[in-house]
């Protein structure tokens, strides 16, 4: 197919018609180029060089269609390796949604257990309180009452001592001892 080209390009070359005087003639450049060349294609086709020449070229096509098909492998293995990361990515969002969901709701409950706590324990420093004061009231009172009996007595030991005589005194002694004396026997 290659001499077919080479002999019809070599046919069909115009400045070789256009030269003067017998074209096969050794004195003719164009004729000598022409036959050089023809000789240059024969030694071409003899040592097979365009055979090795498409020999190179297929083996050359056939790298790089491998090139081709481990581009696309490796293609293929960085989409599938992308969706597995989108889908982790994905998981892991979800599952942090989850944490912070989880942590509020447990923020929520620990606020209404504090606030619990909070009102229970107002409540018990308020009974506390009330207990103090009911406390100190009865205290109050009973200072007051003793008090109150302190100076009751005193008033009526003055009292006594004003309108008490001897013989009174003497008398209610006697009779003291008397009632005494009932009690013990």
């Amino acid at each position: 197919m290659l001499t077919l080209a080479a002999a019809l390009s070599a046919l069909a070359a115009s400045p070789a018609f256009a030269a003067t005087g017998a074209f096969f003639s050794l004195h003719n450049t164009n004729f000598v180029v022409l036959l050089a060349f023809l000789l240059f294609i024969a030694v071409l086709v003899y040592f097979k060089i365009p055979t090795m020449v498409m020999g190179l070229l297929d083996k050359r096509a056939v790298g790089i269609q491998s090139d081709l098909d481990e581009a696309r492998a490796l293609r293929e293995e960085a989409q599938t390796l992308l969706a597995s990361y989108e889908r982790k990515q994905r998981e892991m969002q979800e599952q942090a949604d989850r944490i912070v969901a989880q942590a509020k709701t447990e923020a929520q409950d620990a606020a209404d257990k504090a606030k619990s706590d909070l009102e229970k324990s107002l409540a018990r420093r308020m009974a506390a309180a009330e207990d103090q004061i009911a406390s100190a009231e009865a205290a109050a009172v009973r200072e007051v009452r003793d008090r109150a009996i302190t100076v009751a007595v005193a008033a009526a030991r003055d009292v006594i001592a004003k309108q008490m005589t001897k013989e009174r005194s003497a008398q209610l002694i006697d009779e003291s001892i008397a009632d005494v004396g009932q009690k013990l026997h």
